[in-house]
């Protein structure tokens, strides 16, 4: 698999103390959420924000990336029969597992430039790259900071306790009006977690559909304060 590469944005005074890294959603690439960059580095101004564009082409978008493949996986089929989900899910580990080493030496490598300790480091993933950020993040055995998903699903739950080598504080937001990962999906995140050991702060957004809004962002924000 080819080394991934991705915008960045760094503080203007140069002065770096941690790292954002943000993972993207299926068919999108890492300058989709570098738009948020000013908006968290206004919070963290000694923060370097990157966002690795996904390592595989998408298979329905010819400028798109995408983490792994989701070709069997049908979103209106999902939110029509939502029973459906848990097991979509679970089948996606494989494709997480995949896609994993090359994320993991792109952030040990940032890790390793900045010198930089884990606990300076944070996730930010969107939809497919919450999924991600879910399997790499409770596999590191030293944790990151944070986790924050918004609009994602954890995937491979029934891995996750035998898997997992630390407790990652995490925070998932997810909108109520999504149809493309119905917002059971962080129901389902939640109770694989839990059966993890794992406790998220969740929060759903009234009305907002298969996006980032700005009170999702200053969630994060408050919740990327306790430990960055």
């Amino acid at each position: 698999m080819p080394a991934l590469d991705g915008p960045h944005f760094h503080p203007e005074n140069g002065e770096i103390n941690s790292l954002i890294i943000f993972l993207h959603g299926f068919g999108a690439d890492g300058q989709d959420l570098m738009g948020l960059a000013p908006f968290f580095a206004q919070h963290f101004p000694q923060t370097a924000f990157y966002a690795p564009n996904g390592p595989q082409p998408c298979e329905i978008s010819p400028f798109g990336r995408q983490w792994f493949s989701l070709t069997r996986y049908d979103p209106d089929y999902l939110r029509r029969q939502p029973a459906t989900q848990a097991t979509a899910f679970e089948n996606m580990y494989k494709g997480a597992e995949e896609a994993a080493p090359a994320l993991q030496t792109y952030i040990d490598g940032l890790q390793e430039k900045h010198r930089l300790t884990a606990n300076k480091i944070a996730l930010i993933g969107f939809s497919q790259g919450t999924m991600m950020a879910l399997h790499l993040g409770f596999r590191q055995h030293t944790p990151y900071a944070a986790l924050v998903g918004f609009s994602g699903a954890l995937v491979g739950a029934g891995h996750l306790k035998a898997d997992k080598t630390n407790d990652c504080p995490t925070l998932l937001v997810h909108g109520e009006a999504d149809d493309m990962l119905p917002v059971h999906s962080v129901d389902l995140a939640a109770q694989g977690l839990k059966t993890a050991d794992i406790t998220a702060d969740i929060i759903k957004r009234p009305h907002l559909p298969h996006a980032i809004d700005q009170e999702g962002c200053q969630a994060a924000v408050r919740f990327l304060q306790n430990y960055m």
